[in-house]
């Protein structure tokens, strides 16, 4: 009987050393077709490749280049970077920044829309803060948010002119131009220091809820949710993906957003954590970018 239980322990210490070589096996076969296809891709591997872990490049890299430099996605490439960037300039990952905001000039993103997609994470974080700081309750913040989206559906059919505008100077006449607005004010436009409302109103009516920024208001609500969405705070998310909808955004643009922010957030999490040499990083983004004028270029040569 002891003899029949050796036998089977050793058959199963054999099996799995012989199972544990195969993956091993298998794993640095995929990375070197992964290395091999960045090489093929980019004219060359960036260091902070090298530095990533056999096993997690294949997918690392599959998820890069179908999702961030798939130019089929229902996300153009300029909205995908400053996705990216609202959500790096948050973390805050250095990397991520620079790399975003360079390839979301690649992609034809002007200062301005850069400075945007930055504000647009700054109020979020700004927003979930107090939120969650005064802690909110979901229920009827979910009511009150659809409360404004019926409000402003009915308000984008009406024909009828528009009240007086109103000249914000405190808190009281914050409210005023709030209810003016929105229909309504909000519990937590309401619990916000008086002192402090005015500010706070006026950053959120002057960028997000503004037709003439640069940003859609498409983009700006998709850049929020990324950033509500790896935070995370509940009740951005809610309020976020409603005001995207509102504007137009399709269920495929929302969950490519989401998935932005959660692959800036892998990224990140990477670059800082095996320590990536910052300067070289740099300039390995710089050649990327020269790359693709590059090859931009050419195609455009050849037509």
């Amino acid at each position: 009987m002891n003899m029949t239980k050796m036998t089977l322990t050793r058959m199963m210490m054999v099996a799995a050393t012989v199972t544990t070589f195969a993956s091993t096996a298998r794993g640095e076969s995929a990375a070197a077709s992964a290395k091999a296809d960045i090489q093929k891709t980019f004219g060359f591997v960036p260091q902070f490749v090298l530095k990533m872990p056999e096993e997690l490049l294949p997918g690392a890299w599959e998820e890069l280049k179908t999702l961030q430099m798939n130019p089929a996605t229902a996300l153009n490439g300029r909205t995908k970077e400053l996705i990216g960037l609202g959500v790096a300039a948050q973390i805050p990952c250095h990397y991520c920044v620079y790399g975003h905001t360079e390839f979301a000039k690649l992609n034809g993103a002007s200062d301005k829309e850069i400075g945007e997609a930055v504000a647009m994470a700054a109020i979020t974080r700004h927003w979930s803060t107090f939120l969650n700081g005064v802690q909110t309750d979901e229920a009827r913040f979910r009511a009150e948010i659809a409360k404004l989206v019926d409000h402003a559906r009915k308000a984008m059919a009406s024909k009828t002119t528009a009240a007086a505008p109103v000249v914000v100077t405190d808190g009281a006449s914050a409210l005023t131009e709030v209810t003016r607005l929105l229909g309504f004010a909000p519990e937590f436009i309401q619990r916000f220091p008086d002192a402090a409302r005015a500010g706070a109103w006026k950053q959120m009516r002057d960028v997000q809820m503004n037709p003439s920024t640069a940003l859609s208001g498409r983009s700006k609500e998709l850049i929020g949710l990324a950033v509500a969405s790896q935070i995370p705070c509940r009740y951005c998310i809610i309020a976020h993906t409603e005001f995207a909808k509102l504007n137009g955004a399709t269920d495929a643009e929302i969950t490519e957003a989401i998935a932005m922010a959660s692959l800036t957030r892998s990224m990140s999490t990477i670059l800082n954590g095996l320590q990536v040499d910052e300067a070289q990083y740099r300039r390995d983004v710089d050649r990327l970018v020269r790359g693709a004028k590059a090859a931009a270029t050419k195609a455009t040569a050849q037509r």
